[in-house]
């Protein structure tokens, strides 16, 4: 027997490599040491001139998006997905991008799956300045259903230690800053397909009144990755800490970077609720609660900004083009996150 007789084909992965290989490459900046297809991919820090570098990492995956992918067989958007979402949370540090490395697991290897895959991935490291330094592709018979394949990510970002931002500086009184989502980012989509398939029996060419598209173009929405408004705002001096709405909602995210002794209130109605939200609430009888503890709800980043520097943040926001929403403040209380 051979390995191909199992299920497993060396030679289609190593023809699918080479096209992955240029992808990647069109990535690389001055701090890549090693080519892909090396055991390890090597980065050095020297170029990046800094006195006192924290490296920061984040991992993460893009869930059951991947079922609507699968569904639709339209992959680059969550190959964007997985590099937006791992920058965003070392963003929320203070951290600059600048390696990343994926991990692809499929039963059969499809090698124009992985190339689109990848495309959107290379895409999102170039707009986010981070290489694409390495990955894996696992090709594993019998473990996944036909057509399907598990995605995960992992990124390391730099910042200086005087610059790392961890939430401690947020006081009383300070002002919350919503960023707008594209849609549901990477998250609640095991939720939004039992409302809306399970339950309301919609197709992804459906277009429900009031959504303004079709479900499928509505659900792979790619992830935002907000750098570019973010460091914006931290080179004005005007951030004390960050939170990336993912799983969890505003409940599991704000309160992580919040210190002992403090609440986050969000203001319902500050912001417009995207109409994707609202018609999985509708036809999967959510609650508002819940809603908010599954679904970004609109609001995919948030900035912690002092009172007297509010003005200052959305000019210097709505200067770039970006949306920014007051949704609520930060008060004395026990460390949590309420509604009002």
């Amino acid at each position: 027997m051979k390995y191909k007789d199992a299920g497993v084909d060396i030679d289609a992965a190593q023809a699918a490599l080479s096209k992955i290989k240029m992808l990647a490459r069109s990535t690389f900046g001055k701090g890549v040491l090693t080519d892909i297809g090396l055991f390890a991919g090597g980065y050095s820090l020297t170029h990046a001139g800094l006195k006192d570098p924290l490296l920061l990492s984040s991992i993460d995956g893009v869930g059951t998006k991947l079922k609507i992918a699968f569904a639709a067989r339209k992959f680059e958007s969550v190959g964007r997905d997985i590099v937006a979402h791992c920058c965003n949370d070392v963003l929320v540090h203070g951290a600059r991008p600048i390696f990343f490395l994926d991990y692809v697991a499929m039963g059969t290897l499809d090698s124009a799956v992985l190339v689109e895959l990848v495309e959107g991935m290379a895409r999102e490291c170039t707009a986010n300045g981070c290489a694409l330094i390495g990955g894996e592709t696992a090709e594993m018979p019998g473990f996944y259903q036909p057509g399907e394949f598990d995605l995960v990510g992992c990124v390391v970002g730099v910042v200086e230690r005087d610059a790392f931002i961890d939430g401690s500086k947020i006081a009383d009184g300070d002002v919350m800053i919503g960023l707008p989502s594209t849609g549901l980012h990477t998250n609640g989509y095991s939720l939004a397909r039992k409302a809306l398939f399970d339950k309301a029996k919609f197709s992804l060419v459906d277009s429900p009144g009031g959504l303004g598209t079709t479900l499928e173009e509505a659900l792979l929405a790619p992830h935002r990755a907000y750098q570019k408004p973010v460091f914006q705002l931290i080179s004005a001096g005007l951030v004390r800490g960050m939170a990336h709405v993912t799983g969890g909602g505003f409940f599991d995210n704000i309160v992580r970077v919040l210190p002992e002794g403090l609440e986050a209130v969000i203001e319902m109605g500050s912001w417009p609720v995207p109409p994707i939200f609202t018609l999985i609430i509708k036809q999967g009888d959510v609650d508002e609660a819940e809603a908010h503890r599954a679904f970004n709800m609109g609001i995919g980043f948030v900035l912690f900004v002092r009172p007297t520097g509010v003005d200052d943040a959305v000019s210097e926001l709505r200067a770039m083009g970006e949306k920014a929403y007051i949704i609520g403040k930060v008060r004395s209380g026990a460390k949590a996150v309420r509604l009002k």
